[in-house]
Parts: structure tokens; C-alpha cells; sequence
């Protein structure tokens, strides 16, 4: 496994750790209440959270397309959990070829 691959990982690993963490303390109503009461600059991190896993998606979209697999299940996972999709993507990529 490559060095990428595993920080890859790594990071997947935490990143799901912290989702199930924040799910299991605040709930959904933590989340709906959290994006109710930011401010101007919550809702700029927000918009470019949405542009950064929209970029994301296209580059996966793109990729899976040219290796001939389907990116679909990564997809649904950014749509839903952000970073997850990506992340599990790119622990999943085939190693390119030479």
C-alpha cells in the first residue's frame, strides 16, 4: 500500500470517528440547530465546503470514468458525509497504470 493510500486511510478512519462522534452527541438536531445560528462567515465556510466536494465529485466523476469503474457509492457518500466520499474513493482508487 502506498504512503498516500494510507494516509488516505488514516484519515478516513478519523474522519468517520468524527462523524459518528458528532452524530452520536448532537444528533441531527445539533446539526440543523448549528447551521440555523451561523453567521455571514459560517455560511461562506459552507458555500465553500459545497464548491470544494462539488470539485471533488467532478475529479471523481472523471477519473472512475477513465479507468472504466463507476465512482457512484463514493458520490452518494460526499453528497451525504462530505469528505467521507473522497476519502474512501481514493483508499479505493486502482493503482494507475504503467
Amino acid at each position: 500500500m502506498t504512503r498516500q493510500r494510507v494516509l488516505a486511510a488514516v484519515l478516513l478512519v478519523d474522519f468517520v470517528a468524527l462523524n459518528v462522534y458528532a452524530f452520536a452527541t448532537a444528533g441531527l438536531d445539533g446539526l440543523w440547530t448549528f447551521l440555523a445560528e451561523m453567521g455571514p462567515w459560517g455560511w461562506v465556510l459552507a458555500a465553500d465546503l459545497v464548491l470544494a466536494l462539488g470539485l471533488c465529485m467532478v475529479w471523481m466523476y472523471g477519473d472512475a470514468r477513465r479507468r472504466g469503474t463507476s465512482s457512484a457509492p463514493e458520490m452518494a457518500l460526499t453528497a451525504l458525509t462530505g469528505s467521507v466520499g473522497p476519502l474512501l474513493y481514493l483508499v479505493r482508487r486502482p493503482a494507475a497504470e504503467r
